[in-house]
């Protein structure tokens, strides 16, 4: 299926996490979480380009580095101001479409991926997501939308909570913008599954089931990894006290 414009997808990282500092080099069956997680997007269908969108500080580094031995692009922004960072690294690669993910989310699903763009460009959305309406587990989050659409909010919003937070202002504006949250499956709606990386027991969990499901092949879907969790209940249990960080209390 062709799409008019080049997508990009933009991996927001960095090392300097408050929570669980150097969370996205951390290893994983030998190998970086954030490089477990670009192996699962490169499989994406429609996506044109992965670039992952880090900071200057030096202690990213590493992340550039990954970057460069994985053959994906790596374009270095502002710490603090995620949303400039994103947007001059999309258009640093002629980048039309975005599809933000977050390092802190290695078991993104490429099915789920494609399924969000398909969902955008069908039904010529500002915004495509599976994350604003707490369906999908935690970790499956992916939003879509134009990089005009970006560089109009970046000329309106100065609010730090929006610049941190890179879609914020356009899903937080519905009489603004077409938003619209792709439909889920119902074997796939478990929002009490957490599968984002914020803390050490995130970790240890995500840890586990790549260890049990991706021995030999680290691409199993959304669908194995529930039914692992449901036949092994005692694992959800392993990060079912951590909160998720939210920007307003929204997402």
């Amino acid at each position: 299926m062709g799409f008019q414009g080049k997508i990009i997808a933009s991996i927001e990282a960095r090392l300097g996490s408050r929570r669980l500092p150097g969370k996205a080099m951390k290893k994983i069956l030998g190998k970086p979480m954030l490089e477990l997680m670009v192996e699962r997007v490169k499989r994406a269908r429609f996506i044109d380009e992965i670039v992952i969108a880090t900071s200057v500080n030096p202690v990213d580094d590493a992340i550039k580095a990954l970057s460069d031995k994985l053959g994906v692009k790596c374009f270095r922004g502002s710490e603090d101001d995620v949303l400039d960072r994103v947007l001059k690294a999309v258009k640093h690669y002629g980048g039309e479409h975005i599809v933000e993910l977050w390092g802190d989310t290695p078991l993104i699903d490429p099915l789920i991926i494609d399924e969000v763009i398909n969902y955008y460009f069908r039904n010529k959305l500002d915004l495509a997501s599976t994350c604003l309406d707490r369906t999908f587990p935690w970790g499956m989050s992916v939003l879509v939308f134009p990089t005009r659409v970006l560089d109009e909010v970046s000329l309106v919003t100065n609010d730090p909570v929006d610049r941190e937070n890179v879609s914020n202002y356009i899903y937080e504006h519905p009489e603004k913008y077409k938003i619209g949250h792709l439909p889920c499956p119902p074997e796939l709606n478990r929002p009490e599954i957490r599968l984002t990386v914020d803390e050490e027991p995130d970790f240890e969990l995500v840890k586990i089931i790549f260890e049990k499901l991706g021995a030999n092949n680290t691409l199993f879907s959304t669908l194995d990894i529930i039914r692992f969790l449901d036949k092994n209940p005692e694992f959800i249990e392993i990060n079912k006290y951590v909160k998720q960080r939210k920007p307003r209390g929204d997402i």
